[in-house]
């Protein structure tokens, strides 16, 4: 990656309705307009993450999601849905970029979002990179969160199932969703730690501690399993199979999608999809990866593409 920055400016986004969002602008004033949408929801924004555009060609804006991160109110789940964030991301284009057009780019949840917000802003997008994708549909929800990656990973698995009682296992998303939003503050936290452990643990295709301690903090792993959970129970706050649905609205964008073919979070077959979707756009299935952006053939696609577009 680009080597470690700080940002050249930095404040909060009053969305008028109950949040303030943090931003910051990364790398060259005078340079190509770019936006990075991170994943979870609920997960935030690292210092890492600026390091995938060059400095020098970039100017980068990156924030926290609603309620995530620096922003505040945290782990609020009120006013907090998809097309809330899309409003945020033509807010920060128009108020803080001041760019025509930008470059977006998410990887996860963060492809959801940067869908989601091409498909409605199609001529504000000068370029789209999408990571590990993840379309919300049903399907995809239950594979992680009811049944199938736990077939791969039965170990974490009994920990993730460790807060339900057995006769709540039939619906786990909604199990854990009385948990997370309940008065129990012990409860609260166990349910939080166990979710977001269960996706740290699974999210690369070799065990990485580090990515098991993203969300170790009580107020960080609160606000991730709050916030993806309130999202995957609403089912995005989309019609289920919308954004394959409308896919034919990104064919004039120049694309790049990047998979790791043992993604076990986002498994390959949405990415595909989307690859037969939208034809137009590049297509890199890495063979030696999972999920995480910073498995090492993921991360060299990734820098290649925002190189390419700088």
């Amino acid at each position: 990656m680009y080597p470690d920055i700080q940002p050249y400016a930095h404040g909060f986004l009053n969305t008028d309705d109950g949040h303030q969002v943090y931003w910051e602008l990364c790398g060259n004033p005078q340079g190509k307009p770019a936006i990075f949408l991170h994943g979870g929801p609920g997960g935030g924004c690292s210092t890492a993450h600026r390091r995938l555009f060059n400095p020098e060609r970039y100017k980068v804006l990156l924030f926290d999601q609603r309620g995530c991160g620096r922003s505040t109110p945290h782990a609020s789940l009120d006013n907090n849905t998809t097309w809330h964030l899309v409003a945020d991301i033509e807010r920060l284009r128009t108020e803080v970029l001041q760019a025509d057009q930008m470059l977006v780019f998410g990887g996860s949840w963060g492809s959801t979002l940067a869908l989601a917000y091409a498909q409605k802003h199609t001529a504000q997008v000068s370029e789209l990179i999408v990571r590990g994708i993840f379309t919300i549909r049903q399907s995809e929800l239950l594979w992680f969160y009811q049944e199938g990656a736990s077939q791969l990973f039965p170990d974490y698995w009994e920990d993730y199932l460790a807060p339900i009682p057995q006769d709540e296992r039939h619906d786990l998303m909604a199990a854990y969703h009385r948990r997370l939003t309940g008065a129990d503050r012990a409860a609260q936290l166990q349910a939080a730690h166990a979710w977001t452990q269960w996706e740290s643990r699974t999210i690369s295709l070799l065990p990485s501690i580090a990515h098991q301690q993203d969300h170790a903090a009580d107020d960080a792993a609160l606000a991730f399993a709050r916030i993806e959970n309130h999202y995957f129970v609403n089912r995005g706050f989309m019609d289920e199979g919308q954004l394959l649905r409308d896919a034919h609205l990104l064919h004039g964008i120049p694309g790049v999608i990047i998979q790791g073919r043992y993604d076990a979070c986002t498994p390959a077959r949405t990415a595909w999809e989307l690859h037969q979707a939208w034809p137009q756009a590049e297509f890199h299935l890495v063979n030696d990866a999972g999920h995480a952006f910073d498995e090492p053939g993921i991360l060299a696609k990734l820098l290649a593409a925002t190189d390419q577009f700088s």
